[in-house]
């Protein structure tokens, strides 16, 4: 099966229950409102134990500055790609080139929030992923939703502004999945969450994440209890038919 995986930075489960845009979405959906993510609960560190489905210990990246791990290890894209699947990521925050080794991804785009403003780059990256998968018939696609923690960090988590930027993440989210071929898995998650203006504790605010299955794999989902982040790599992959790799740590979540 072909896997749509979206990513939401900073979003917060207790924040899904105001966002119109969400609930709409969730009404037809299989999801838990209870997965963990990893300490320290930061963005590239949350990242890397998910595509590489592994504790921050193992995987050697514990912040937001990349450190190469000490041996080889694959990520889900090189895991894809060695299999020859078609893979390709969207996304407004540069440290995530560093998910996989680059010639495993078809295509990347990058489209700085930074610079570009995180709003309009939800929405052009939305588009641009909804061009390719039509176009390409992609194994799986990558995308990235900034808004949220920018918001989170400039405004506050749960401030006007920050459920601004998620009913726009899930606006969008909303609009790929009405472009996109019904057969696709759809999975969308948060790397963490966050408190006041900032993230990286063991609150639970920080820690507990949404994970959703909103497409074609719903009714394929098993026991959601006791999820983390790092049991979405192993879920993708066998969703492809693909046997996880030999290192990771987490655990498939079909039935």
């Amino acid at each position: 099966m072909k896997t749509l995986l979206i990513l939401v930075d900073g979003m917060r489960p207790d924040a899904l229950a105001n966002c119109k845009a969400a609930q709409k979405v969730m009404a037809n959906s299989v999801y838990t409102l209870n997965a963990q993510t990893v300490m320290p609960s930061v963005t590239l560190c949350c990242h890397m134990s998910l595509f590489f489905s592994m504790t921050p210990e193992h995987h050697g990246t514990k912040g937001n500055t990349y450190v190469p791990p000490s041996r080889q290890l694959l990520s889900l894209f090189d895991v894809l790609a060695i299999e020859k699947k078609d893979v390709a990521s969207f996304y407004s925050w540069g440290q995530l080139r560093d998910l996989c080794h680059p010639a495993s991804l078809n295509y990347s785009l990058l489209i700085k929030g930074a610079t570009q403003g995180w709003e309009e780059a939800n929405n052009r990256l939305t588009d641009a992923a909804i061009g390719y998968i039509n176009e390409n018939n992609a194994d799986l696609t990558f995308l990235y939703l900034g808004y949220p923690d920018e918001a989170g960090h400039a405004h506050g988590w749960m401030s006007e502004k920050y459920m601004h930027a998620m009913e726009n993440s899930w606006e969008n989210i909303a609009r790929i999945m009405e472009a996109i071929p019904k057969d696709y898995a759809v999975i969308i998650t948060a790397d963490h969450g966050g408190h006041d203006h900032t993230h990286g504790t063991d609150s639970p605010e920080d820690m507990t994440i949404p994970l959703i299955f909103a497409g074609a794999e719903r009714e394929l989902i098993g026991n959601l209890e006791e999820v983390n982040i790092i049991d979405i790599a192993p879920t993708v992959a066998a969703l492809a038919g693909i046997e996880p790799n030999s290192d990771w740590e987490g655990k498939s979540l079909l039935a």
